[in-house]
């Protein structure tokens, strides 16, 4: 299961890494009177059944041994833990109703210190942040209650167990990394309980096996597993092979993040200043930095939704781009729709466009926009290499926005790597199938499961070096240059709201 933003997914796979059979839903989004969106559980859980039901005859599969569970990652509820009822709807992670909390919590604590011990630094999207809210307009829902992510709560109704993984737990803000536990002295500070979060497995983790009423109504025979596969962008970073020093995995979806690894150490001052968030990777002895954007296809939707109230189709939008000259378009699109993320977190900052001309088309925007996501993420590639202490030589890219071969071509432009973009349509399902392989046994570690994937024909994509430098000029002397200025506007225009 593949819990998602914008779909919910579910597969089939065997043991040698193939899918068999895969269906996809809307995960339907809702809007509070109160004004803030949701998603509602009951919906996301009738969601879930009708998925598993078709992908188990779809794929004619006579039993499951295990099920894998990934999720967007700070999305949250909570349920009652004596009769299981959610006690709240579910809060996504692009949610802003808790803004004003991350103020608070950065008041309050010594963000350092704490960015050593969680590998975060605080922000609106996290489970505490959404607590301290769901704290001040409902406090009677934390009676009694336990707060999940998104995967914990399938999990949960799957197998009537509370339990929550570990690099999920972490984006809470209020789970220690570096002891692998709660960090008690902060839920208390805060005004919370230890009980208000369940306890703590590591990724793959097996936390019981499908409730008989449950394994009827969703067709599965015998006993199946049910494993918390994680995060969705470490869970698919499996995927991409055994890691390789200076090779990143790249998602590109409604967000993008960039996802690399590294030996167990302590954190410090430039792991801190990098913006970057991090945790303990599934892979034994290694950590993994992320970096994340939160509109990178998101803004190719906002364009295609303004121009043509959502009419114009995808295949219509790469016409569009084909009869753009390959030369950078020279306008720069600052991609901040829902703030800014790594390397320099910014909740309140806006999107903004400069350079544009009566002569540009639809088609110049739309490539302005593949340009500006590329810009931002070649920003963030540069500093992780700062915290990787290696160079950044290629990029796996994976996810739907990798179907767009101009925007693939414009990233390796920007950046002056090679990617490489696999035949992989699911990465983040195979991931959750690999890592419940591990937790239910089929495979004896990590590195068995990764290698039990089949090889995957690559597109490369390489830089052209015109272009290359045409944009490198653009990204110094025009991207980073100007984004300062954009940045103070953006603190002028927060000032006048408040006042």
């Amino acid at each position: 299961m593949d819990i998602g933003t914008t779909n919910i997914k579910a597969g089939v796979a065997d043991e040698n890494g193939n899918l068999l059979a895969t269906a996809i839903r809307a995960n339907r989004k809702h809007q509070h009177a109160l004004g803030y969106v949701y998603y509602d559980p009951q919906h996301l859980w009738s969601t879930v059944v009708e998925l598993i039901n078709e992908v188990v005859a779809g794929a004619a599969a006579t039993s499951i041994r295990s099920v894998g569970i990934t999720s967007m990652a700070e999305s949250g509820l909570l349920v009652d833990r004596q009769t299981g009822a959610a006690r709240t709807v579910i809060i996504p992670w692009f949610e802003t109703c808790a803004l004003s909390y991350e103020a608070r919590i950065k008041n309050e604590i010594d963000a350092y210190e704490q960015f050593c011990q969680s590998g975060l630094h605080p922000s609106f999207k996290q489970g505490l942040s959404k607590l301290l809210w769901i704290q001040a307009t409902q406090p009677e829902a934390l009676e009694g209650s336990v707060w999940l992510s998104v995967s914990a709560f399938v999990a949960f109704l799957l197998t009537g167990r509370f339990a929550e993984e570990e690099t999920l737990a972490a984006r809470t803000f209020v789970y220690r990394m570096d002891k692998r536990a709660w960090n008690l002295s902060l839920i208390q500070h805060f005004g919370l309980d230890e009980s208000h979060f369940p306890a703590v497995v590591a990724t793959g983790t097996s936390i019981g096996t499908v409730l008989p009423d449950v394994r009827r109504k969703l067709g599965l025979g015998g006993d199946t597993a049910v494993c918390l596969a994680g995060h969705d962008h470490v869970c698919a970073s499996l995927t991409i092979g055994q890691p390789e020093v200076g090779h990143v995995y790249n998602s590109m979806g409604t967000a993008e993040t960039l996802v690399g690894h590294f030996g167990i150490r302590a954190l410090g001052e430039a792991d801190y200043h990098s913006g970057l968030a991090f945790g303990r990777h599934p892979l034994p002895d290694h950590m993994f930095w992320i970096g994340g954007h939160s509109a990178s296809g998101g803004s190719v939707e906002w364009l295609r939704d303004l121009l043509d109230k959502g009419d114009l189709s995808y295949s219509e939008i790469l016409e569009l781009l084909d009869q753009v000259t390959p030369a950078p378009t020279g306008i720069l699109y600052y991609p901040y729709l829902s703030g800014c993320g790594a390397p320099f977190p910014n909740a309140v900052a806006k999107a903004g466009w400069f350079g544009l001309t009566t002569r540009h088309s639809r088609g110049d925007m739309f490539k302005a926009i593949l340009e500006g996501n590329a810009y931002q993420m070649e920003w963030l590639r540069l500093e992780a290499e700062k915290v990787g202490r290696e160079p950044i030589n290629k990029l796996i890219v994976v996810g739907g926005g990798a179907k767009n071969k101009h925007w693939l071509q414009i990233k390796a432009d920007v950046s002056g790597i090679e990617l490489q973009h696999p035949n992989l349509s699911e990465a983040t399902l195979l991931g959750a199938a690999l890592i419940a392989g591990v937790g239910s046994g089929v495979y004896a570690s990590f590195e068995e499961a990764i290698h039990a994937l089949p090889a995957q024909e690559k597109q490369v994509y390489v830089p052209d070096p015109l272009r290359h430098e045409q944009y490198r000029s653009l990204f110094e002397n025009g991207f980073l240059r100007f984004r300062p200025m954009l940045l103070e506007y953006d603190m002028w225009l927060n000032q006048q709201s408040q006042s």
